[in-house]
């Protein structure tokens, strides 16, 4: 990362830190800490930080083309409004499952990850949310997690993170097919966990329990390896002035002895140059 310096954007102690998301409009981060059931925002700017608590567990938030955010709750898709009113947009319970990372598609439609809270094989899914509610399940998964697309809006990139892989899919239209395999994560090297893709076509990894960020060019090679103080970074997005600036979520559940920065915000400055984010058309 061209010797970039480690930064600390927002000092937290967020259990599940997740989904970092760059609002163009709103000139400021959005991201969720999942198991408090808090959407986070920080301008970089003025430094402002703002935090609304949800009434259920959240795996994303991201804005929405006329303002407000739609979410992945524990029950399905919400949307606030600008004014932060809630309604229901694809309401679908499943006892012990939740919403996981989500992303926004070049087409404005949500593709909203899903997993169950013991991690069961098959018991999670990816799901493309059209602006009217549509629902169809795309892949089953056990903890879907990471989801970015090329430059060229041609191909798809997606974490199931206990494969311990990068696949990648073709878009046809509103799918996706012709699954694949693109990038395998090592033993002992973590687990791909969120993801974005920069404006090279390059693609950023977050490694849980890998203590790291990783990018891979467009054929796959690995081109960086970012090593981080924290074991579990959870993703990673590229905001701020021309979208230089790579920022990292990171948690702290589960660690017998976290370390201090465990579940802060983390930010390199200058990193490279991101794309940017399509608010969902809902």
């Amino acid at each position: 990362m061209r010797r970039q310096v480690l930064q600390v954007a927002v000092r937290e102690q967020a259990s599940l830190g997740e989904g970092p998301t760059w609002d163009a409009a709103a000139g400021r981060l959005i991201w969720v800490d999942i198991l408090s059931a808090r959407i986070r925002t920080y301008d970089p700017v003025s430094g402002r930080r703002t935090v609304m608590v949800t009434e259920q567990h959240v795996g994303a938030a991201k804005p929405r083309a006329g303002g407000g955010l739609v979410v992945n709750l524990r029950d399905g898709i919400g949307l606030y409004g600008p004014d932060l009113a809630f309604s229901w947009l694809a309401r679908d319970p499943v006892p012990g499952r939740r919403g996981n990372d989500a992303a926004v598609a070049p087409d404005g439609a949500l593709w909203a990850g899903t997993m169950r809270y013991d991690e069961e094989p098959g018991g999670g899914s990816l799901t493309r949310i059209a602006p009217d509610g549509a629902a169809v399940r795309a892949v089953t998964a056990a903890v879907s997690n990471g989801t970015g697309w090329s430059p060229d809006g041609r191909l798809m990139y997606y974490a199931d993170s206990p494969t311990r892989r990068i696949d990648v899919f073709n878009v046809a239209g509103e799918g996706v097919t012709n699954r694949r395999p693109w990038v395998r994560i090592e033993e002992g090297a973590g687990y791909p966990d969120g993801l974005t893709v920069d404006a090279d076509g390059c693609v950023w990894v977050a490694l849980w329990d890998g203590g790291a960020i990783r990018r891979y060019t467009p054929d796959g090679r690995l081109d960086r390896i970012v090593e981080l103080p924290v074991s579990r970074p959870t993703a990673c997005a590229f905001g701020g002035a021309g979208l230089r600036d790579l920022y990292v979520t990171t948690a702290r559940t589960g660690l017998p002895h976290p370390h201090p920065l465990a579940g802060s915000l983390l930010v390199f400055a200058d990193a490279g140059r991101g794309l940017p984010s399509t608010p969902f058309g809902g």
